[in-house]
């Protein structure tokens, strides 16, 4: 039975300051983690990454009542610098970091590792995993009293999913570094928390439907029509699979209830959902 309902009465997160980048629509985990933040109390920040994704990600922004909305790319040093600059002016702070960011050039990624090219590899790098380091440097010093980095891996980080290509060793990289910001930032109460996937709408699917390529994606009303029913009748619990499970599990990673229960050795823990 989902633990939804019941942490809907308690705004744990009430006051907390959360900036979360990487919505591209409704289905997104970003997204789902979006909302249950705010469900939970917490202030938001949402960004989008390019004119053409903002038609798409206002709407889910107002309707989640953010309180800044603005643009991201981060490979551009000058706005992910703003975004955070922008953040101290409006806020003074920041508590919660959600990293959900995952790019590669298609003919790299329909390539197959063997004949990723150098450029496409270290374009891929910088943007799905390095970004998360400048965005960590960015947010430190927000986070004097402590806070959560989060940030997503999948499944293909440790095990080979066909048509995942360049991302597995990208993902693998990313809880690399997710380790050893959490040992650079322990000391100052700032936590670091890698969240895979392992069921959802792309997990544990034949390959067909493991690729990230828009050009191999199914036109979205079937798509999702079909994972939502394959994956509530293959599941035990029969459920269908939702973003908001993730974000209600990233909230334990950050409330006081999780804090006062979890050993600082977690600090740096992976967490698996669905």
């Amino acid at each position: 039975m989902s633990p939804e309902p019941t942490e809907r009465l308690r705004p744990v997160l009430a006051g907390m300051k959360a900036l979360v980048t990487g919505i591209a629509n409704e289905h997104s985990i970003a997204y789902g983690c979006a909302k249950a933040f705010r469900e939970l109390g917490a202030d938001l920040a949402i960004t989008y990454a390019t004119g053409k994704s903002k038609p798409h990600v206002e709407p889910l922004a107002s309707e989640l009542e953010a309180q800044l909305f603005l643009p991201l790319d981060v490979g551009n040093a000058t706005q992910l610098e703003a975004v955070f600059e922008e953040i101290r002016q409006r806020w003074g702070r920041l508590d919660i970091l959600l990293h959900s960011i995952a790019w590669a050039p298609k003919d790299d990624l329909q390539g197959g590792l063997l004949h990723c090219s150098s450029e496409g590899f270290a374009r891929a790098m910088d943007i799905s995993c390095h970004s998360f380091v400048r965005m960590a440097a960015l947010a430190a010093p927000l986070m004097d009293q402590g806070g959560t980095l989060l940030t997503m891996s999948y499944y293909g980080a440790n095990k080979v999913v066909p048509n995942y290509s360049v991302m597995g060793p990208v993902k693998a990289a990313l809880e690399a570094c997710a380790r050893y910001l959490a040992y650079e930032f322990g000391p100052k109460g700032i936590r670091v928390m890698r969240f895979r996937r392992v069921r959802s709408r792309r997990g544990r699917l034949p390959a067909s439907r493991t690729s990230t390529c828009s050009s191999t994606r199914r036109p979205r009303a079937r798509r999702s029509a079909g994972w939502s029913t394959s994956w509530t009748s293959a599941t035990p619990a029969r459920f269908s699979p939702r973003p908001t499970r993730g974000g209600f599990r990233a909230k334990r990673c950050m409330s006081t209830a999780a804090s006062t229960s979890w050993p600082d050795y977690l600090a740096s823990e992976r967490k698996h959902h669905d």
